[in-house]
């Protein structure tokens, strides 16, 4: 049985994946507590929490609530900054046989860029996800909800690095197709289709605001059917390889997204009600083909568009 897939086609380097199963970004951390607890180097890959230039402490305090059929987080990309990454992170990247792709988050273009550029070359990191798209931080969604924004941003990365890029889009936006190819057209090698959708919830006791930032991003089983739409369409408008995320639960979740056309998947809410849920998931796209007499996984890539 064939599970592998390969993510950048367009990039000299590659991104070549085992399986499918990706561990999604700011759900996963650095990778190095799972790789305590899980056999993580089954996966396909690992995609690292939002890194930025400095380091950041966060949004305040809550920063997470359950909600039906998911969880709002306003994490507000709470981490130790590239240098420390580089310094103390990325040497045990270099022992594992899992790539491990680092999101990347900036403030402005230059930001982006400089990130790109201090991570160019180095061991263990594989490729690069720019984070355009989260609802948490102030400038958050301003890159992913313009095309001409979008293709800068992307272009600018593209120019820094040999590293295969990924895009992460949001799902708040009226066209996805727009902005998915203008970021295929600014050098994106693939882009992951989806970031949360900004939500809120509010105590009723209180009278207040539950999250410590008012608004927060909604994840889990909730945001399914709307990222599978989305990735639907946008497999179907382009030539570069589409990654789904956004509810992931089961094996069977998976392979809806691979079957609207996504060549990759990235399980993340799903592992803070289960820690091995990545495994799972690859355990049931396994079954399921075993079951259904498909050989290969790139005969069920956009079946469901035929």
């Amino acid at each position: 049985m064939n599970l592998s897939v390969e993510l950048a086609p367009r990039c000299k380097r590659g991104l070549f994946l085992a399986n499918p199963v990706m561990a999604a970004s700011g759900t996963f951390s650095y990778g190095l507590e799972m790789a305590k607890e899980l056999d993580i180097q089954r996966l396909g890959a690992i995609v690292c929490k939002g890194t930025t230039l400095r380091r950041r402490r966060g949004n305040p305090q809550p920063r997470t609530v359950e909600t039906p059929a998911g969880m709002l987080n306003s994490i507000g990309l709470q981490n130790m900054g590239v240098e420390a990454l580089i310094r103390d992170i990325a040497p045990v990247w270099v022992t594992w046989r899992v790539p491990v792709v680092v999101n990347i988050a900036g403030e402005s273009i230059e930001e982006y860029a400089r990130l790109a550029r201090r991570l160019d070359g180095v061991p263990g990191v594989s490729g690069l996800e720019l984070n355009i798209s989260c609802p948490n931080v102030a400038t958050g969604l301003e890159f992913g909800s313009s095309p001409q924004m979008a293709a800068a941003v992307t272009a600018a990365v593209r120019r820094e690095t040999t590293l295969p890029v990924i895009v992460k889009l949001t799902p708040s936006v009226s066209d996805i197709v727009s902005i998915a190819q203008a970021a295929a057209g600014g050098g994106a090698d693939a882009l992951t289709l989806t970031n949360t959708f900004p939500a809120m919830a509010i105590d009723v006791r209180s009278r207040r605001p539950i999250l410590g930032k008012t608004f927060g991003g909604l994840s889990g089983p909730a945001l399914k059917p709307i990222a599978l739409r989305l990735v639907y369409q946008a497999a179907a408008a382009l030539d570069v390889p589409v990654i789904g995320c956004g509810g992931i639960i089961t094996g069977l979740d998976a392979v809806e997204y691979i079957m609207a056309g996504a060549t990759a998947v990235q399980v993340g809410t799903a592992t803070f009600i289960n820690p091995g849920a990545t495994l799972d998931v690859l355990d049931g796209i396994e079954r399921f083909m075993k079951e259904e007499g498909v050989s290969d996984i790139h005969q069920l890539i956009g079946v469901a568009r035929v």
